[in-house]
This record gives structure tokens, sequence and C-alpha cells, in this order.
């Protein structure tokens, strides 16, 4: 599976970017992979080419990156219930920094830069995200209501920018939730805003999960959970994007 680092040309700078996608020489549909906080490490990479062996570019911007290139902070192999406070610690001032007026000028760079490259097919795009990046990956649907056509969050808070944002949306979407990040009744209020909005959409709880249920470098990780997430995405992906 061919991948490759890049920089993506925004207003503030340079972002870099990891980029998967088949080898056999053809144009395939983009899709623009938001990371966690965490940001671009090997269990994103593994995430992105696993994506990209089923027929997608996936582009994944380090959206931190004017604060230097990634990796920003060193990260253990693991990253374990010891240490996650002090690395959240170290990532809380970059999501605090990362406005909505960022995420959406950046959104621009990076779509630009996603339908430009040559083994990019026309047509629409998908957009996905983990933890903070389900949220960034639900403003860039929204901005982009004509191009992109699907968008999916996974344990993410989808619903920060209230019920008004959704109205933006005309993408087919699939969120999946964590128990611990989301109650029945709070799950209940969401999806009533996505129904308001007309939205083609599945929400759920993913059972027995915590937050970051799919990365396998947390203590959070739930490889059941992981598996359903692909159940999700890849139909969801196979029907709002043309193959080839």
């Amino acid at each position: 599976m061919p991948s490759k680092m890049v920089q993506i040309p925004t207003t503030d700078g340079q972002a870099d970017a990891f980029a998967a996608f088949p080898d056999h020489g053809e144009r395939h549909p983009g899709v623009l992979m938001y990371a966690d906080a965490f940001g671009i490490r090997p269990v994103l990479r593994e995430m992105a080419r696993e994506l990209a062996g089923h027929g997608y570019y996936v582009l994944v911007p380090h959206f931190f990156y004017r604060h230097g290139p990634a990796p920003l902070i060193e990260l253990p192999e693991h990253i374990g219930e010891d240490v996650r406070p002090a690395v959240v610690a170290q990532v809380m001032p970059l999501i605090e920094a990362h406005t909505a007026e960022r995420v959406r000028s950046d959104a621009d760079a990076y779509l630009r830069f996603l339908t430009t490259q040559p083994e990019v097919g026309a047509g629409p795009v998908a957009v996905t995200g983990y933890c903070i990046g389900g949220l960034l990956a639900m403003r860039t649907a929204a901005a982009h209501p004509g191009q992109v056509a699907a968008v999916a969050g996974f344990h993410g808070p989808v619903g920060a920018d209230g019920p008004d944002s959704l109205s933006e949306l005309t993408a087919q979407v699939h969120l999946g939730h964590a128990e611990t990040d989301m109650t029945p009744e709070a799950l209940g209020e969401l999806n009533q805003a996505l129904d308001a909005a007309g939205i083609d959409y599945t929400s759920e709880i993913y059972p027995g999960t915590v937050h970051g249920f799919t990365l396998s470098d947390t203590d959070a990780f739930n490889a059941a959970a992981l598996q359903l997430h692909w159940d999700r995405l890849l139909p969801l992906l196979g029907r709002t994007l043309a193959n080839g």
C-alpha cells in the first residue's frame, strides 16, 4: 500500500499530512481522515492504510501544524491511564487554540489538496474523524455541503456546536458514540436534532465502550467496537462515493 508524507498549503503555512492510497494506478474517491488530538502516529497510519486498501485515497492532516510539524509531543508506544493525564495536559492548549474559524479555513485547504491529487477521482469525498477529529469532520461536512457526501465521527464531541449547526449538512452521517461519552438521553436529543434537520443518518452507542475505543495504542481500545466501526464506515462510503 503506497503511503507518503505530504505538505498541504494553507492560509497560515504548510500542514504536514499522511497519505495512503491503492497502488494500481487508477483514480479513487478521496477520504479526509481527522485523527484524535494525539495526532499522526503508527495506529493512525495503520487505519489509513486499511481504509485505503478498500479503494480510497486517504489523507490524514496534522491539524496542529501551526505549532510545528508532527509529532509535537513525544508519545509512548502505549498511551495507558498512567500517562494519559500528562499527555492530555500537553494537547489541551492546542485544542483550545484550534478555533472553529481555523478548522473551516484548514478544511478548505485540505479538501482542495485532496481533490487535486492525481490519484483522486472526480466526484464527492467523505470525511471521518476520531475523538476531537469527529467534531472537525462534522464542521468540515457542514462547511462543504456540495462536496462532502459522507461524514462519520467516532467517540467525538460531534454535537458540540449545537442543533443549528446540523442544518447545513447534506452528507449521509454515521456517528458511533462511546458509552462513557453519551447517555441514552443525550443520544435521544442528538438524534432528534438530526431528524429535525432532515439528515440521512445512523447514530448509536457502541456497547461496552469508553472514549477512544477505536485506537489500539490506548487503554480504551475495544477490538469488537473497532470492527463495528469498519462495519458501519465501509458501507457508508460504498453507498456515497463512486469507486474507480
